[in-house]
């Protein structure tokens, strides 16, 4: 049997010893780097050899363990999972140098192995008497460092070939040198632009969300004018309006500086560009965002599900009075993608039962939040039945009930995050309630991509989101996509140049 740990000359190679540098790359951690020699956990408590503060983190979330020259990775039963490489992991072995999520999204450890090199140990053997190969005499006159019983020729071989190794060397040491230099002045470089660049995101992100706060100042001063039209509440509502358009001009050159639509595929620039305009961050998409995206366009491509929804939108022609209410309302019309998954434009459609009773319409509106909406409910909403009395059924009054639905929540529990909106609208105003007012009232800490990484969504709910998302992407260029469909035309106002290409 041959000996994994023994060289073809017969030297013996030892286990490498190994050590790993942690270093915790996003999230909270009262020591963001520390270097391990043996195994240690990763968790929220102190109890952890490195703890790391983030709700998506579990008490004991992660044990790494080096044994036999290998480094591995175990789930400790984390209530929101480990992830490498964007996939859910529970074991597993580790390259030398890998970043792990705690959580979806959440919190990014980098873990990098360090393997000191250690001296073979080498047999004795008998110096051969005859020399077959160059092997042997390199051992035999260079190797071999005693100078007891060698002969005169042996001494006169090795101070020659000093000689010219020692030219040779201070030849190498000179290349060497120059070459350190230029390595070091590329190394100054690549930091700096790695440090400008981290500094412009950093600033891009936070002139983004200034501005989504910017636009809950404008939406709840709109919601004021309504009532009462102060002509000093309509010039400050003038005033913030021009300097929400100032604020969106400097994120686009902040965004184009950075070149995350240049360096991207054509349809990673379509996802992030739908992202900003249902009001996500382009510039802080979570990195298994767009794969995610792509995942359900192939979905959609395997039915023709799409294509029949939107031809009968368009035969009917809901889909350009729906783009028009969302447009005179300041909302992306790609909301009607919405009504898409809803419904398939089905202004007739009635839902399964549920402990809120039947969801009616294309928009499925359940007779609570219709009523609160301003729809009149039919005698027959206790049954799963079409009700011509029913306002649910009514295509324009739902299309405008749901309208304002979509702009409350913007405005209040979802904090102008349209993929919040949507997975509010799919798990209802109250449900939805219940986890986002866990977080920070904000719009930088409450979107979708912190919901991501705070709790685990439910299947239902994840799916409906990614679905219209991706459904809204194919519609930005089908042909592109391959996908034989019929969209809309959809013009956003004061979007059409926020793609910083």
């Amino acid at each position: 049997m041959i000996n994994p740990n023994r060289e073809t000359d017969g030297s013996v190679i030892p286990p490498t010893p190994l050590a790993v540098v942690a270093k915790v790359i996003r999230g909270r951690a009262a020591v963001s780097e520390k270097r391990f020699t043996s195994g240690f956990v990763i968790g929220r408590t102190s109890e952890c050899d490195l703890q790391v503060s983030e709700s998506c983190v579990s008490r004991h979330h992660v044990r790494v363990d080096l044994i036999n020259g290998q480094c591995s990775i175990k789930d400790l039963g984390s209530a929101n999972g480990t992830f490498l490489n964007g996939e859910r992991i529970q074991e597993a072995q580790l390259p030398d140098c890998v970043e792990i999520e705690l959580g979806k999204g959440g919190a990014l450890v980098s873990l990098w192995v360090e393997r000191a090199e250690l001296p073979k140990i080498t047999e004795t053997a008998p110096e051969p008497k005859e020399f077959d190969t160059e092997t042997q005499i390199i051992r035999h006159y260079f190797e071999n460092k005693s100078e007891e019983n060698i002969g005169e020729q042996t001494m006169m071989f090795r101070r020659a070939f000093q000689r010219v190794h020692k030219k040779k060397s201070r030849k190498y040491q000179v290349v060497i040198g120059v070459v350190i230099l230029l390595l070091m002045a590329a190394g100054s470089v690549i930091f700096y632009q790695t440090q400008k660049l981290n500094k412009l995101r950093a600033t891009a992100e936070s002139i983004f969300y200034t501005t989504k706060s910017l636009e809950l100042q404008i939406s709840k001063l709109e919601q004021i004018i309504l009532m009462n039209a102060d002509p000093k509440q309509v010039a400050e509502l003038k005033e913030k309006r021009l300097k929400l358009r100032d604020m969106e001009k400097e994120y686009d050159n902040f965004v184009k500086e950075l070149g995350i639509y240049k360096k991207a595929p054509e349809d990673e620039q379509l996802i992030l560009r739908v992202a900003r305009i249902f009001g996500e961050c382009d510039a802080s998409a979570p990195k298994g965002f767009v794969d995610e995206v792509r995942r359900y366009i192939q979905i959609w491509k395997k039915t023709d599900r799409l294509k029949t929804a939107l031809s009968r939108g368009k035969q009917k022609g809901y889909q350009q009075l729906i783009a028009r209410v969302l447009n005179d309302n300041n909302l992306p019309p790609q909301y009607l993608f919405l009504a898409l998954q809803e419904s398939n434009f089905d202004e007739r459609a009635v839902g399964p039962q549920t402990s809120y009773g039947f969801a009616k319409g294309m928009w499925q509106f359940i007779s609570s939040t219709g009523n609160q909406y301003g729809l009149q409910i039919g005698p027959l909403y206790g049954q799963a039945v079409y009700d011509p009395l029913d306002d649910r059924f009514d295509f324009v009054k739902s299309t405008v009930a749901a309208t304002k639905y979509i702009k409350d929540l913007s405005a209040t529990d979802a904090q102008a995050s349209g993929l919040l909106v949507m997975a509010s609208y799919n798990w209802g105003q109250n449900n939805i309630r219940q986890i986002i007012r866990r977080m920070p009232e904000n719009p930088r800490e409450r979107n979708f991509w912190r919901l991501l990484a705070y709790k685990d969504i439910p299947r239902e709910t994840y799916d409906y989101v990614f679905s219209i998302v991706s459904a809204a992407v194919i519609c930005e260029d089908p042909h592109y996509f391959g996908v034989d469909v019929e969209c809309p035309v959809l013009k956003t106002q004061q979007k059409q140049e926020k793609t910083g290409k």
